[in-house]
């Protein structure tokens, strides 16, 4: 049975009051452990219309669980998405305090900013490199507002808990050289990164479901069910091609993604 509205509204009120408390709650369905993963998203709409009650605008989305490993590790076939609000995009150079998030992580991407309105159940990787107006290195700011692993139970967070909590997204950083979509065969896009001087983790963009725009096709044809488009001038991320590494107080990161340049986030 699908979760009522006031639920809804419930669930998605303490995942923003834990984000705005800098808190962990319990996990979503460690109370309603039948919640679908429709109910989920539900939630993070709800989420979101409280963020936009705030003046927030809504200025893309972010697309996860591309990577097969992933989606085995969450028992899940299929990607899954977030929101960006104005509020989650952030500058290179001295990024925000590590202590601004719950259990903050961050992952290696690749960033499309559309030119053109983007809809259509029939689309392909090409119908995404026609309307993108460019193509960024970018990294996510991923967090966990419910508990990754429950202190008391040990009990893990479901994909559906994750979805809840807008896909696990908190953040965008862009950085290096921006490049038109066919500049490069963007599956061949590689970066390593370093955490405080050490490489931590490398990957190639062909890792995101063998090309970045893939996901970006996936969510544009989730949202025409829904009779909704990816607008002009959103920025998609498309998918990580690392692991997640961990964030710290104090850490530096390096991002280099050779021909497309490279940028610093420091956590003060």
């Amino acid at each position: 049975m699908s979760l009522s509205d006031a639920q809804i509204d419930a669930e998605a009120r303490l995942l923003d009051e834990a984000e705005r408390n800098r808190t962990q709650i319990r996990q979503t369905t460690s109370v309603h452990p039948d919640m679908t993963i429709e109910d989920a998203y539900r939630v993070q709409a709800a989420w979101l219309g409280l963020r936009q009650s705030r003046s927030e605008r809504l200025i893309g989305h972010k697309v996860g669980l591309t990577s097969h490993a992933m989606q085995q590790a969450m028992n899940i076939t299929t990607p899954d998405s977030g929101f960006l609000t104005d509020a989650m995009v952030f500058s290179p150079g001295e990024g925000p305090p590590a202590e601004d998030f719950c259990d903050p992580r961050i992952e290696v991407e690749l960033a499309f900013v559309l030119g053109s309105d983007l809809a259509g159940a029939d689309l392909e990787v090409d119908d995404v490199l026609d309307v993108a107006e460019y193509v960024t290195p970018a990294v996510e700011i991923i967090a966990a507002r419910t508990f990754r692993t429950d202190p008391t139970s040990g009990r893990t967070r479901t994909v559906t808990d994750t979805i809840a909590d807008n896909a696990a997204d908190a953040g965008i950083i862009c950085g290096g050289r921006r490049v038109g979509p066919r500049e490069v065969d963007l599956r061949w896009v590689g970066a390593l990164a370093y955490r405080n001087g050490e490489i931590t983790e490398t990957g190639l963009a062909a890792g995101v479901l063998d090309h970045p725009a893939r996901g970006i096709v996936w969510l544009a044809r989730r949202y025409a069910a829904q009779g909704r488009t990816l607008e002009a001038g959103q920025t998609i991320l498309a998918g990580s091609f690392t692991r997640p590494m961990p964030v710290e107080s104090g850490d530096t990161f390096d991002f280099d993604y050779g021909p497309l340049g490279a940028f610093t986030v420091e956590f003060g």
